[in-house]
């Protein structure tokens, strides 16, 4: 067993990482604000641009190819034209409500990337800086706190459209926030787990060895699922859906609101990739290999390479999913977060952590070989058994389908909305003739009141 607690032990253990920062001047500082703030615009525009485009050969067609060289002023003029447009507000809203929701929406997004380490401590300008803008004991929670803050824009903007598509698209925002952000939070822990330390920077540092996406798939895997799903992107849209609710909590808003909603959301996709490379893909950390044909791979500007590679391959993911996954029912949405998600998080953080004991206890391999063969075999059985049931789910789906579609044959009103008869007014020549509308038009004949109409 590990012996008593020392004093020390109760600091943390990233302490080391933490004392690179708070030291700057302010213009550093400054430079580092500005420099992400101006990374996340130039990042929103070509996200924007690369989802048409990308899109448009995937789909076998040409995609934005007019303003400027190659289409990519394409994403600059539209927010210019909406920047442009007139701005209006529907009578009757919370007009203060209305106007704060969507930089409520945008600005927690902003406030999540100040913790994303970029690469290690450079020389910039005669200082030496990390090429990250700040650091916290908690700082991996403060991206769940400004994830989890973002979504009060949507429902706030929902409720004061005084719009029932609108606030349904808020309601739905925020039941999937919730229900992804609980997954999204567990895949966190698993790191935390490993690593040791909350700081983004001491987990970056603890990825020398091996990344956690290929120690921590599953926890990856389900990452990778949540964070489509926090920021509304296909196959997880359900809170704007167009084809059942116009267009959510956006549909009140024009021009520049509009746009503030659309940046809030484009933001949050590179937030969350970037925690994805942070967490998992190893940060700024050369990929296995470089540092064998390049030693300094991990020094100096070379990593910030690195790390936008990593990022740039996740961005692709969220283009090639919306290109690729049809949109999902909003019950099955639910039930992937709460029945699969979930409990598929709370079976591996308890390995990962069972494991992780008995690896600092110093366990014999034997040992730690049996938990995780046992592990191994009840997830096997769990697998299994939720295979049948999905099965026996789908079987009785296809009975109830079959029975309702004769149902629906003996009878045209059975399901969904009734037929009309054949004999309702307006079928055919039944369609009553219309009162004159003109005085001119007043004649003997207006006044009869069985006159009908043909079909024509």
């Amino acid at each position: 067993m590990t012996p008593a607690l020392a004093p020390q032990a109760a600091q943390l253990a990233s302490e080391s990482t933490l004392t690179a920062f708070g030291q700057d001047p302010w213009w550093i500082t400054t430079i580092k604000a500005v420099g992400i703030f101006v990374f996340l615009m130039v990042c929103v525009l070509m996200m924007i641009m690369a989802d048409r485009k990308v899109m448009g050969r995937m789909q076998q067609r040409h995609g934005p190819n007019r303003m400027g060289p190659f289409g990519l002023l394409q994403s600059l003029f539209d927010g210019i034209k909406l920047s442009l447009k007139e701005d209006l507000i529907p009578r009757g809203v919370d007009r203060f409500v209305y106007i704060a929701a969507p930089m409520i929406a945008a600005v927690p997004a902003f406030i999540a990337f100040s913790v994303i380490p970029v690469g290690p401590e450079v020389n910039m300008f005669g200082v030496t800086t990390p090429l990250q803008l700040t650091d916290l004991p908690i700082a991996a929670l403060v991206v769940l706190a400004t994830a989890a803050l973002g979504v009060y824009g949507f429902v706030l903007g929902g409720w004061a459209s005084q719009s029932p598509y609108a606030l349904l698209g808020g309601l739905r925002a925020s039941a999937q926030v919730i229900s992804y952000e609980i997954a999204m939070g567990l895949s966190f822990v698993a790191v935390f787990i490993m690593s040791g330390t909350l700081t983004t920077s001491g987990i970056v540092e603890s990825q020398r060895g091996v990344w956690f996406a290929v120690l921590l798939l599953p926890s990856f895997l389900v990452y990778l699922v949540t964070m489509v799903g926090e920021t509304n992107r296909l196959p997880f849209d359900l809170a704007e859906g167009e084809g059942e609710i116009v267009g959510g909590f956006m549909t009140e808003y024009g021009s520049m609101k509009f746009t503030m909603f659309f940046l809030a959301e484009y933001v949050n996709m590179v937030t969350v990739a970037a925690v994805s490379v942070t967490l998992f893909l190893g940060g700024w950390l050369a990929p296995p290999g470089v540092t064998a044909i390049l030693p300094g791979a991990n020094e100096g500007w070379w990593p910030a390479l690195w790390w936008l590679l990593k990022f740039l391959c996740v961005m692709f993911l969220f283009i090639w999913a919306r290109g690729s996954l049809p949109r999902v029912r909003y019950d099955q949405l639910m039930k992937l977060g709460w029945k699969v998600l979930i409990p598929i998080q709370l079976v591996w953080i308890t390995a990962v952590a069972v494991v992780r004991m008995l690896i600092l206890d110093d366990a014999s391999p034997v040992v730690v070989g049996l938990v995780v063969a046992g592990f191994s075999a009840v997830t096997i059985a769990a697998f299994y058994a939720w295979v049948r049931h999905a099965r026996r789910e789908r079987a009785e789906d296809a009975r109830l389908r079959a029975q309702n579609a004769r149902r629906a044959h003996k009878d045209p009103a059975f399901g969904g909305f009734p037929v009309p008869p054949s004999t309702a007014p307006h079928y055919g020549s039944s369609v009553l003739a219309e009162p004159p509308r003109t005085a001119a038009a007043v004649g003997g004949d207006s006044n009869k009141k069985g006159e009908e109409v043909t079909g024509a």
